[in-house]
Order: C-alpha cells, then sequence, then structure tokens
C-alpha cells in the first residue's frame, strides 16, 4: 500500500513545475497583452508565489533589486495589481479595477495605432493618386477571392450594403461570416435579385438565417450588379458572368468618385425594392414553408420554382396559395403579396 501511495505522489511531483511553469508563461503573456513590461510580469508572478512578503524578498526571487525593481513594482502599483510600495510587507490586491483600467488604455491604444496606421497609409494613397492615380481598383482574381471577401465581413464596423445576385463565388462559409458580423453588431442592408431567392438553396441556407439573425433584406426582379460595400471605406464589384455561372474576379475600389457613385446606385436599388422582414414579425400559425413561398412570389419566382424551394408538388402548391390568399383577403396574388407586406409577413 505504501508503493501505491507513493507512486501518485512523486508523479504529482514531476508535474507540478511543469504545471506552474505553464500557467506562469500563460500569465507572463496575458499581461504582456495588457501592457505590463517584462520586469514587471517577473515581480507580479513571485508575488503571487510569495506575497505577503518583504519587497526584498520578491526582488530577490524576480531577480531585481535597487531602482530596477522599484520602477517594475511601482508599475504594478500604477496599474491596480499590487499593494502601495510604502507598506511592508507587499501583496497582489483584487485585480477587477486594475484589469477594467488595463483593458480600457490597451483598446485606447490599439484604436490609436489603427488611426495611425490607416492615416499613414491614407497619406501615401493621396500621394500616390496625385502622381500616378493607379490605386484606385485593385482587380482580385481566382484563389484570392474567397480570402479577401472574408477579410471584407470581418473589417467591417458599421455597416455593410449589399447587391446580390447569382453566381456565386463558392465560399462555404459565407453564411457564418455573414452572420458573425450581424453578431458583432455591424449593420447588414441587402438587396437581393429575383434570382437570388430562385437559386437552388439559397433562400433556406442563407438568407432567411440572415434574415432572422436581423439583416435589413429587400428584394427586386435584378440588381444592376453584384456589389459589397464596407463601411464608406471600400467597395468590391464582382466581375462574375451569368451565361457561364463564373464568378472568379472582382475589382476593389477605394475612395474616390466611383465609390461615391457605387454607394448612391445601392442607396437607389434599396429605395425601389420591397422589404423581406425577418424576426421582428412572427404572424401566428405561419409556417415556415408558407413565409418563404410569400417570398419567393413577392420576387416573382414562378411556380415551378417556389414549389421545387418549399418541397411540395404544384397541387399542394396551389392549395397553399389559395390557403393564403383567404386568410389575407386577397383575390389575386398581387394582392396576396401586398397584403403580406403591409402586415409584415414578408
Amino acid at each position: 500500500m505504501a508503493r501505491i501511495g507513493h507512486a501518485p505522489g512523486g508523479g504529482g511531483c514531476r508535474a507540478g513545475p511543469i504545471m506552474r511553469s505553464m500557467a506562469n508563461a500563460k500569465l507572463g503573456e496575458a499581461l504582456r497583452l495588457l501592457g505590463i513590461g517584462d520586469e514587471a510580469r517577473r515581480v507580479y508572478v513571485r508575488l503571487l508565489e510569495l506575497g505577503p512578503a518583504p519587497l526584498s524578498a520578491i526582488g530577490s526571487a524576480a531577480g531585481l533589486a535597487g531602482a530596477e525593481l522599484s520602477a517594475a513594482y511601482g508599475e504594478l502599483v500604477d496599474a491596480g495589481l499590487a499593494s502601495p510600495a510604502g507598506q511592508d510587507p507587499v501583496a497582489p490586491v483584487p485585480p477587477a479595477a486594475g484589469l477594467e483600467i488595463l483593458g480600457r488604455h490597451r483598446a485606447a491604444e490599439l484604436d490609436e495605432s489603427r488611426i495611425t496606421v490607416g492615416g499613414a497609409f491614407e497619406s501615401f494613397r493621396r500621394q500616390r493618386l496625385a502622381a500616378y492615380h493607379d490605386d484606385l481598383v485593385e482587380v482580385v482574381t481566382g484563389d484570392a477571392v474567397g480570402p479577401r471577401m472574408r477579410h471584407a465581413w470581418a473589417s467591417a464596423r458599421e455597416e455593410i450594403r449589399q447587391l446580390d445576385s447569382p453566381p456565386y463565388f463558392p465560399l462555404p462559409s459565407a453564411t457564418d461570416d455573414a452572420l458573425a458580423t450581424l453578431a458583432r453588431g455591424v449593420t447588414q442592408r441587402v438587396v437581393y435579385s429575383q434570382a437570388s431567392l430562385e437559386h437552388p438553396g439559397q433562400l433556406e441556407e442563407s438568407i432567411e438565417p440572415c434574415v432572422e439573425a436581423g439583416e435589413q433584406a429587400r428584394v427586386l426582379p435584378s440588381v444592376p450588379v453584384k456589389l459589397v460595400i464596407i463601411d464608406d471605406a471600400y467597395a468590391m464589384v464582382s466581375l462574375s458572368i451569368k451565361e457561364a455561372d463564373v464568378h472568379n474576379s472582382m475589382l476593389v475600389v477605394q475612395p474616390c468618385g466611383l465609390l461615391s457613385a457605387l454607394v448612391a446606385l445601392f442607396e437607389q436599388a434599396w429605395q425601389s425594392a420591397l422589404p423581406l422582414h425577418g424576426r421582428s414579425v412572427r404572424p401566428a400559425g405561419l409556417l415556415p414553408a408558407d413565409r418563404r413561398l410569400l417570398r419567393l412570389l413577392a420576387g416573382g419566382a414562378g411556380d415551378e420554382v417556389i414549389a421545387r424551394e418549399i418541397g411540395v408538388s404544384r397541387r399542394t402548391l396551389f392549395r397553399r396559395i389559395q390557403v393564403l390568399m383567404a386568410r389575407l383577403g386577397a383575390t389575386s396574388r398581387f394582392q396576396m403579396a401586398l397584403q403580406a407586406q403591409r402586415q409584415g409577413w414578408l
């Protein structure tokens, strides 16, 4: 029994220093990200291990003394992580308030850095614009299209505006990227073409999940161009070829008169489009398939497309349309779509 008890104890002794070293390394990296200097990080680790203890003992364990120790410990005090230096012994203090301040400072520094880098690039761009006029439009092709689109969604801070229509670039994560952007609080306004609603699986697998997550969606019979505008920073224009179902190149347009024209084009399309409402309105007893049916009708889809998208026969489709017309008090499909829009069913 003694040998059985001894084995786990011995294993624990060997594992203990390794685990502590890993934990200290993780702690040190966290402190570095919060802006704590190298020597102050070493002191804080020893403070957690030995405190309360005399400051000289903490410094000895951290390999610091004199002015270096005073400066490192003073940094911890200023950050709200350690007791005042005049007290002896010294000890760590509850870090909640200090971490909040450090986090805010770090966020402010990152914002300032972002503004500085962006300003430097804008200065470069203006100089190049004055001299060469060659950096306003970038052509992205082939395998570079997908990563560039993902980066665009991830970089959005306030609003994404989009004119959407097939053909679609094969990007399996596109819907997840859009949902993640919505979850971050970024506004998304999308005008879909009738072809978008009719594209197999697009309504159920992509459009409806985004609308239900808060996307502001509208539909037109057609859109003039496939377009994505990220904030007011830049736009991406697809050079897709509809006849060949090819989407393997796009233009990235930087701030200039062309970008302003693209923004105006989107806003004009948005004003003309029919709304597709999401989670804000849920009429009692309306099945998801019936909501999809109404959206397809409003988008101008034909009976065969609608029946395929909701998975029913044409006879069943006609019965559902008659039931919906009766519920809405409509005598025609046009009246039904109009009433559905007015009542927030779309």
